[in-house]
Formats: structure tokens, C-alpha cells, sequence
């Protein structure tokens, strides 16, 4: 949800019910052409290098020329918009003529008879100067650039690039950003305390395959009661804007470093025309983190994305700038974890888009690693066997495997033969809306665990799966 013209589109989701028709008819003739933008191919992206050294050569002037406005903004404390004072009135308000005329001819205006002496004007005394602030700061990085951060630069650079490196439009978009969060009170945001349902509407949960925090924002999550009155909308739109402030409390803004987020946005059962209060307070904080977060979204990932909405995008497309046009990813909801498996690790994405991770999860963590990833051929079947070499283990795992559709098995074989196979999961023809499966199983005696998938499909699937071992306490 970064910058303002091209960014606009990015709000779509809850306004632009009203367009989608007659967009629909439009693009009909290039649905076609749409289908290669649907799902990047590559899985690899990085943001733009925050380094001086990589820097071109017009972005290096740019990026001094506004640290040289800043300075001296901050010196001279004209940073923030000053308040003018009351002017005070210093003589009595002259009778208007009109006044004078509907007068009794035997009176006469006292504007021509009787002037009262004028009071004697007083002395203005000079304002003392302000002190000058130099630690004015911004997320907790200081903006005078002759306090020689590393980070300004990074700052500064989100500003520049959200206004295509034109200096005065950059240093503007900063000075109102100051003052809005100023206004808002942004930086005590995070004591702040709000209601528990508004979590669903949004939240922050792991890290992709670069580093970056994912953010998803899901729409069809805020209700017409969550925003029925005035004070309930700025309840909304000041937790929304605290969420973004914990996100950008996960950030390094080093050189080299993660400075953006990841942004998913799930556009199923997004507010339609019909809930216009709902519509207008998500427009209304998609607004304001475009306008006072530039830069901040390294990829925003639209998933479960109706076909009207690829038609809206196609008309809006002209006008978004390159740099935006490149962090735009679609899926249908057919492609969703295909799609966020391009750039989040399985383990980070939640199970209910088709991944392993799982809310308040006590049992895995990063430190465990990656999840193991195994190709079934076409009509193949394959065997996973977790080994248990001592008896009284217990063992978790979890599996999965992208669109299912597939028979799944569990069994525990005995280490002696003589013992009996015993049955974990009975086999299941899963169907595609399946979500991992997470099973537990302790052992009488020495044996293994044996998952087995059967692909009857036509085409490969791909399966995944990841265990621990717990030994018994003593």
C-alpha cells in the first residue's frame, strides 16, 4: 500500500464494484493476454539497492539535493506548519454608513461627532526564537543528514523513489508525513490498546524467502458494524496505521538490509457496492498508509482474485508507474498457494492458504528448518518413513501436498516382525481444498512411521512434509 496516483489501484478491492461490468465487457478480447501476468515465473526478487555506491548518477544528485532542502528545513524550524497566532484588534469597529443613515435625522453618527480618542497602539514585543530541533526523527531515525545515520539515506530514498526522484515533490511528500503524524499522534500508536476482532481484518505473520514480514489484509473480514459510526471508523483507521507501525518495528533500514514489507491481500468476499461504510473506511486507510508509508511494499500479492478485478486492473495498468506495475502479483483462488509458494517458504504460509503454518503454533519454529520437499510423478505413488529407534518417542509431523487430489495413508511398521501394523490415518482420497495435515503418534516399541501418497492424476504433484521427534520425559 505505498505511493499515491499509481497506488490508488491498490485500494481496489472495496471500490470498484461499481466499474466492474462495464470493465468486464471491455477486456473481453484480452483475457488471453492477461493469463501470463497472472503468476510471476520467477521466485527471486530483491528490492532496489539502498547502497550510494549502486546508486545512478541522477538518483545520487537527487538524494543530496533533498538532504541539502532538509537540513536546512530542520535548522531554520520550518519542518511544521506554524500556528498563527490571533491578531488583536486594536481600535473599535467604525459604524457602517448604513448604520449611520437609518439613524433619526435629529441624531447625528457618532462617527461624525463624537470620535473617541484613539488608544495608544501597543508595542509588539519581539518573539523569542524557537529552539531549533535537531533530533527531529521518523521511525526512530533521525532526519538531519549532518547527524551522518546510514539509515536516513534509506528514508529518504523511499521518499525519492515514490516520487520518481523529483526532488521538490519528495521533500513535500516528506514535510506532510511529518505533520500528519504529528497530527495523528502515529508515534504512540503502539501503547495503544484496541479491539480484539479488528485482528481478523489484519495482521502480521512470518517472514518470506527474502527476509521481508508478510502483512495480509484480508476484506471480507470487516463487517458494517466494525465501522457504523464516526468514532468506530477512526477506531479502525488508527489500528490499521498501529499494525503498519509494528511492521516497520521489524525492519533494519540498513543499506543492505530488509526495509519493505510483503503484502498479501485476500480479496475474498471483498465489501461490494452495497456496503458503502465499509468500502469508505478501508479506502479511507488504504488512503492514508499510500500517502505516509512510500516504498514500504517490496511485492503486493492479490490472491483469490475474482476475473472482474483482472478487467479493472487492465484499465487502470496505464497509468501506474513501472516500479509499481513490477510489485503487483495476481492468483485466482485455484493459484493461490502455487502462487505465494514463489516467494514464502511453505512453512510460513498458513494453512488455510495451503501451507503449514499454523496460528499460536507451540509444536514447530523456525529453528526446526524447512519443510522437505518431494515431487510425485504423474500416477506414482511414494513412501515417506520417519524412523522411531527407541520406544516410548512421540512423533509430529506435518504434510502436505499442492492442489491434493491425491490418496494419503498413514501407518506405524514395527521395527519385529512379529508385531503387528498399525493403522495412523486411514487411507483418504483428499480433495483440493484440503489443508496439511498434522498428526501425532507415540510408540510402544521400535519401528517407523510410513506415509504413503498415491497420485492418481494425470499431471505431478508436489508434497511436502516436515517431523520431530520428542523423547519421553523421565
Amino acid at each position: 500500500m505505498t505511493v499515491e496516483v499509481e497506488c490508488r489501484a491498490e485500494a481496489a478491492p472495496v471500490a470498484v464494484e461499481d466499474v466492474k461490468t462495464a470493465a468486464a465487457e471491455e477486456v473481453k478480447c484480452e483475457k488471453e493476454e492477461l493469463k501470463p501476468t497472472i503468476v510471476e515465473k520467477s521466485s527471486s526478487y530483491r528490492e532496489e539497492s539502498n547502497f550510494l555506491s549502486d546508486l545512478k548518477d541522477h538518483e545520487k544528485k537527487a538524494l543530496n539535493e533533498l538532504k541539502s532542502k532538509l537540513e536546512a528545513a530542520i535548522l531554520e524550524n520550518s519542518i511544521f506548519a506554524k500556528k498563527e497566532s490571533p491578531k488583536e484588534e486594536t481600535s473599535e469597529e467604525k459604524p457602517s454608513e448604513e448604520t449611520c443613515e437609518k439613524k433619526e435625522e435629529s441624531e447625528v453618527c457618532e462617527e461624525e461627532t463624537e470620535k473617541p480618542a484613539p488608544e495608544p497602539v501597543p508595542v509588539e514585543k519581539c518573539d523569542e526564537p524557537e529552539a531549533i530541533d535537531e533530533d527531529i526523527s521518523i521511525w526512530g531515525i533521525p532526519l538531519l543528514p549532518s547527524k551522518g545515520n546510514e539509515s536516513t539515506n534509506v528514508v529518504l530514498l523511499k521518499f525519492l523513489r515514490a516520487r520518481e526522484f523529483k526532488v521538490n515533490e519528495a521533500f513535500e511528500m516528506l514535510k506532510k508525513t511529518l505533520q500528519w503524524r504529528k497530527d495523528f499522534r502515529a508515534d504512540a500508536l503502539l501503547e495503544e490498546e484496541f479491539e480484539a476482532e479488528l485482528g481478523g481484518a489484519a495482521y502480521m505473520s512470518g517472514v518470506d524467502g527474502e527476509g521481508h514480514p508478510i502483512c495480509y489484509n484480508i476484506f471480507g473480514v470487516v463487517d458494517e458494524k466494525t465501522v457504523a459510526t464516526e468514532e468506530k471508523r477512526e477506531r479502525f483507521l488508527r489500528w490499521r496505521v498501529q499494525l503498519m507501525e509494528k511492521g516497520v518495528q521489524k525492519l533494519d533500514f540498513k543499506a543492505g538490509g530488509v526495509s519493505s514489507l510483503l503484502q498479501i491481500n485476500d480479496l475474498k468476499n471483498s465489501p461490494g457496492a452495497s456496503k458503502k461504510e465499509v468500502r469508505a473506511a478501508v479506502d479511507k486507510a488504504v488512503a492514508v498508509l499510500q500517502d505516509n508509508y512510500p516504498e514500504f511494499v517490496a511485492k503486493n500479492i492479490f490472491i483469490n482474485v475474482p476475473f472482474w478485478y483482472y478487467a479493472f486492473h487492465s484499465l487502470m495498468s496505464p497509468f501506474l508507474t513501472q516500479r509499481t506495475r513490477s510489485k503487483l502479483v495476481f492468483a485466482r483462488p485455484s493459484k493461490v498457494t502455487e502462487t505465494l509458494l514463489k516467494y514464502i517458504p511453505i512453512q510460513e504460509i498458513p494453512v488455510q492458504y495451503g501451507g503449514m503454518k499454523r496460528e499460536n503454533d507451540f509444536e514447530f519454529s523456525n529453528a526446526d528448518g524447512e519443510a522437505t520437499e518431494v515431487v510425485i510423478k504423474a500416477g506414482a505413488t511414494e513412501t515417506i518413513e520417519i524412523p522411531t529407534p527407541e520406544a516410548g518417542t512421540t512423533f509430529i509431523w506435518d504434510v502436505t501436498v499442492l492442489g491434493w487430489e491425491v490418496s494419503y495413508t498413514e501407518e506405524f511398521v514395527p521395527a519385529d516382525e512379529n508385531s503387528y501394523t498399525m493403522i495412523v490415518h486411514k487411507c483418504k482420497k483428499m480433495g483440493t481444498d484440503e489443508e496439511a495435515v498434522r498428526n501425532t503418534f507415540k510408540n510402544n516399541e521400535a519401528g517407523k512411521i510410513v506415509i504413503t501418497v498415491h497420485n492418481s492424476s494425470g499431471k505431478k504433484k508436489k508434497l511436502f512434509y516436515r517431523y520431530k521427534i520428542k523423547k519421553a520425559a523421565i
